[in-house]
């Protein structure tokens, strides 16, 4: 396939499939990543050896490509670590890029994902986030930082770690260190999508960057740049949440909405289809009423759909103009993983429509076979469960009231054990409030609501008045 039609093919091509370039073929043999009409990047076979292949399409391919072969002249003469570019061209219809493939590679992201139920800063992720640091000091103190900074773009093989996806590179002054302002703007990009950390913990972090770049970071600039960065970076996500993009399947006619996780959307095909169906095989756990709750088993998988049903006409003309508690549940579930705060993934939500009014609504969730708090507290509230367990049901609400976030009917069956610790679910009244004074009301209002759930003069009710945050 041509770079002319490549450009046409969509977001998922067929693969395998040879791409003529120049005077060799490419044969692509599995999508590391597509942004459609664009770039497609991919594992690769070229001249007997497995390559790195990036295919630029589009009315900015040559930009592109020059782009990054600037990035990747920078990175070599900065001697900073980074996978060999053995070849690159363009023609009329596109560009290409070939690098060497860094066959036990793996990115530092898929690490920290692997670590991610650890306290946060163990001893595994504070030497991870250090070796990360280490390199950022490096590119820093040469006068480069690299645009788009995460852990995804620094690929560990062993001990050597590469800085890939040397398009983002950007230069000052090669050879002098960076601005003291410049080197706060990139590190805040780099720590505002980690959770957030305490000022010791970024100190700590900082020892291991300042060794290799030492300018004088200052903290108090450092932090305002991580919240905007932060406040930016949730208001992205929950737009994809509502578009078509490499995340999220989305469409949108007269007769509804969907919107479901992209690396779902096969294995969600036949339940997205029927829904009804499925609810009426599954395992029901509430039904009749507002919602209809139930497991059900797609592909071997255990399931949680919520229905959220029309009981009638007053009903129906009290629902059918604004968005569903589906739909606000989807929204609210998708801010609460971005914020590292556990509840079960949301993978899909419908929305059935007649002539634009919403109707019946469904939310696709993960299973989690955790009990609620109830189930795993005692319900009389005479015996104290483990520390650990109190410790995270505190650090639960500790998130929330750093969030500014309101469950609004925080009863003991809406918080869940799961793997991580506590989480949350049925999210149809959650919300992160902009004023202080109406957070500090709600989730005051929280608060009680959680603590009701054992008698009040009982031991557990008041430990854990001891031991949850305020509001205040």
């Amino acid at each position: 396939m041509s770079l002319a039609l490549l450009r046409k093919a969509g977001r998922n091509p067929a693969l395998p499939m040879s791409v003529p370039l120049a005077d060799q073929s490419v044969l692509l043999e599995q999508w590391l990543r597509v942004l459609p009409g664009k770039r497609y990047v991919a594992r690769a076979q070229w001249q007997g050896q497995t390559v790195l292949a990036k295919l630029l399409v589009g009315d900015k391919a040559a930009r592109d490509a020059q782009q990054e072969r600037d990035g990747f002249a920078a990175l070599q003469q900065a001697g900073v670590a980074t996978p060999e570019l053995l070849t690159s061209g363009q023609n009329e219809h596109g560009a290409w890029l070939l690098y060497r493939f860094i066959e036990q590679g793996q990115s530092l992201g898929t690490r920290w994902q692997a670590l991610a139920a650890q306290p946060l800063l163990s001893a595994e992720q504070a030497t991870l986030l250090q070796k990360a640091l280490t390199c950022i000091g490096q590119l820093h103190a040469q006068g480069l930082w690299q645009e788009d900074l995460h852990l995804d773009n620094l690929l560990a093989d062993g001990a050597q770690l590469y800085l890939i996806d040397a398009g983002g590179i950007r230069q000052q002054a090669l050879g002098q260190p960076l601005s003291a302002a410049q080197c706060q703007a990139n590190l805040a990009v780099f720590f505002a999508q980690l959770p957030p950390l305490s000022d010791d913990q970024l100190e700590l972090l900082l020892v291991s960057y300042m060794a290799h770049n030492p300018q004088a970071i200052a903290l108090d600039a450092l932090r305002e740049a991580e919240r905007k960065l932060r406040q930016w970076r949730l208001r992205d996500y929950l737009k994809k949440c509502a578009r078509d993009c490499s995340l999220f399947a989305f469409s949108k006619s007269a007769t509804g909405i969907l919107a479901v996780r992209r690396e779902w959307l096969t294995v969600l095909a036949p339940l997205l289809a029927e829904p009804d169906r499925f609810i009426d095989a599954g395992h029901i756990y509430k039904t009749g009423g507002a919602a209809t709750v139930a497991r059900v088993e797609v592909d071997g998988r255990p399931l949680l759909v919520k229905r959220y049903n029309i009981k009638n006409t007053a009903h129906w003309l009290k629902r059918c103009w604004r968005p569903s508690r589906a739909w606000h549940s989807w929204i609210e579930g998708n801010r609460l993983l971005h914020l590292g705060i556990a509840t079960p993934t949301p993978l899909a939500v419908i929305e059935r429509r007649s002539w634009g009014l919403r109707r019946t609504a469904y939310l696709i969730t993960e299973y989690c076979p955790g009990g609620d708090i109830i189930a795993r507290f005692d319900p009389a509230g005479q015996q104290l469960p483990p520390d650990d367990e109190l410790a995270a049901l505190a650090q639960l609400l500790t998130q929330m009231k750093a969030q500014r976030l309101s469950h609004g009917d925080l009863k003991g069956h809406n918080v869940f054990w799961m793997a991580s610790g506590f989480g949350l679910i049925d999210l149809d009244a959650m919300q992160q409030h902009r004023c202080q004074r109406r957070f500090a009301k709600a989730f005051a209002r929280d608060r009680a609501r959680l603590l009701r759930n054992w008698p009040s003069d009982s031991p557990l009710h008041k430990q854990l008045d001891h031991v949850l945050p305020t509001a205040d």
